[in-house]
């Protein structure tokens, strides 16, 4: 299967679907869990049931009615793959058989963006913000209601956004993205940490040392001050860039945060820090990290793939290997241009992929693939949606012959 036919028959998946789908966390969606009041407000409960939907390799969610819909970063994934595809028919018009005409393309862009503002967090937040559509109970600590925004969510609706602006020049994508940055400054909590801050997950207290989350705050803050100059931007990114810098290890690894039950090292959110502080760098033409990025790097690429191409998900651990792990490296190479450089790794992990982690028939993307009963259920924004996006670079490097 060649990449540019995989991305096609997965568009055409994604579109017969409406790009409405299930999610590995989705469990309390469900009308049955929600009829029963007993157990929807037990920490414990909520808890028991994300984990049995999310883990048993046997989809559940027809028989607990729990129904296919929009999730914001799905869309948001979705928004900016279709504008790397038109990017890509524009400097390659041929490709247009495979993924349609710039009309067709540019249709979808805006049927997308619109879409994504509609589906806006609702409360008292001080400008544009993303949660996802289902409540999230993370081990006993942290509860949250569906929709509460988090930074992850809006940062890649925010990025999103100004990507199909830059395509369509459609004013109000850039007017929206940019209120985005004031929900990070004033809604979200800062700890103090190496010099800088972290920016918490959400407005929620709880989750506040998370070095990914705090860095797609950052990549927001600086693709905010790109295109306005306001310094109160750009010194709020710096300073959760110095934060997330100084809890680089010595050897360029990340743990994903602070916290005790935090302390694992994993691929994909390893491969959002790289583009988080490349974004930065990109954005505000601050250098100074350019060292972390490089060590980060190496560290990345040495620790989380094996010789025959299959993405590892912890540095010393394979399994389970998520389908989330072979789409960041694409992601990650394209946005540090670091593709054509490691274009041998990029073929050995999609061509992996290709074999282990797809559909053959219909074309969508595995979960996770486990030791035991793996998961092969199709869900749209943790699998689909984000393959979509990571496929989108990857072709767009493809070289033409």
């Amino acid at each position: 299967m060649d990449a540019i036919s995989a991305l096609s028959t997965l568009q055409h998946y994604c579109e017969k679907e409406h790009y409405k789908g299930w999610d590995p966390y989705d469990g309390l969606n469900s009308l049955v869990f929600r009829s029963l009041p007993g157990l929807k407000h037990s920490a414990i409960c909520r808890l028991v049931v994300i984990q049995g939907f999310k883990r048993f390799p046997i989809n559940l969610r027809r028989l607990a009615l729990v129904k296919k819909d929009y999730n914001p970063k799905g869309i948001a994934l979705l928004l900016n793959g279709y504008c790397n595809l038109l990017e890509l028919v524009k400097d390659v018009p041929e490709r247009a058989s495979a993924f349609g005409n710039e009309a067709s393309l540019l249709h979808k862009i805006h049927h997308l963006a619109d879409l994504l503002i509609s589906l806006q967090s609702h409360g008292d937040y001080h400008g544009a913000c993303w949660g996802y559509n289902f409540d999230w109970q993370a081990r006993r600590v942290f509860f949250f209601p569906r929709y509460t925004p988090t930074v992850v969510v809006t940062s890649f609706a925010a990025d999103a956004l100004f990507h199909a602006y830059e395509l369509t020049r459609e004013q109000r994508y850039l007017e929206v993205g940019l209120t985005a940055a004031d929900f990070v400054l004033h809604d979200l909590a800062r700890t103090p940490y190496g010099g800088g801050y972290l920016f918490s997950y959400s407005p929620i207290k709880g989750n506040d040392t998370v070095f990914n989350a705090s860095l797609l705050g950052s990549k927001l803050l600086a693709h905010v001050y790109y295109y306005t100059q306001k310094t109160e931007y750009l010194n709020a990114a710096r300073a959760s860039v110095i934060a997330c810098c100084a809890g680089q290890q010595e050897n360029g690894a990340w743990i994903y945060g602070m916290l005790p039950v935090q302390s694992w090292v994993d691929s994909f959110h390893t491969g959002y820090n790289l583009d988080a502080l490349a974004s930065y760098e990109k954005f505000t033409g601050d250098h100074q990290f350019h060292s972390y990025i490089s060590r980060g790097l190496g560290y990345y690429l040495k620790n989380f793939f094996e010789q025959d191409g299959c993405p590892k998900y912890y540095d010393k651990k394979k399994y389970p290997i998520d389908i989330h792990c072979p789409a960041q490296l694409f992601v990650t190479l394209s946005v540090l241009d670091e593709m054509k450089n490691n274009w041998q790794l990029a073929e050995k992990v999609f061509g992996w992929t290709m074999a282990n982690m797809r559909h053959e028939r219909k074309g969508y993307f595995y979960y996770q693939l486990k030791q035991g009963l793996s998961s092969k259920i199709s869900y749209m924004r943790w699998s689909n949606a984000f393959m979509f996006y990571a496929l989108s670079h990857y072709v767009k490097a493809t070289p033409t012959t």
